[in-house]
This record gives C-alpha cells, sequence and structure tokens, in this order.
C-alpha cells in the first residue's frame, strides 16, 4: 500500500489533535468522521500484514480521539 495514503492519515490526524487543542468538537468531529472514512476503504483494500497493523494503529488512535472529543463537548457545554 502507498505510504502517502498513510502520511494523508497521518495529516487528518493531527487536524483532529488540532481542532481538540483548539476546543473546536464541532470540527474535530466532522474530522474524525473523515478520517474515519479514509481509514475504512484503506481496510477494504489491504493486503498486506503490515499495512492491516498500520490501520489498527489508527483505529485505536482514533477511537482515543473520539473519547476526547465527547469529553471536550462535555466541558464546552457544562461551561454555558
Amino acid at each position: 500500500m502507498e505510504n502517502n495514503k498513510f502520511a494523508e492519515l497521518k495529516n487528518g490526524v493531527q487536524e483532529i489533535i488540532d481542532l481538540i487543542a483548539n476546543k473546536n468538537a464541532k470540527e474535530a468531529n466532522n474530522k474524525l468522521v473523515e478520517v474515519s472514512e479514509e481509514l475504512d476503504e484503506l481496510l477494504d483494500f489491504a493486503e498486506e500484514d503490515e499495512d492491516l497493523i498500520e490501520i489498527s494503529k489508527y483505529q485505536v488512535l482514533l477511537n482515543q480521539l473520539h473519547q476526547k472529543i465527547i469529553a471536550l463537548d462535555g466541558q464546552v457545554t457544562g461551561s454555558l
């Protein structure tokens, strides 16, 4: 699988992290959905074990970021 696909995922994950840092839960969630869809597409066509391992790492990371977004959204809503 092309390394540039993983580079795109890495950039997308960094955008999510930046949005979380800026306390922009809505945009972070939107980007998370977009990156998750890209990851699902990569998973559909992955054949090499190394690719599957890399994809699983991103799945775990996206799940952790989703939890951060949920927590952030609770903080933002609670502070209104």
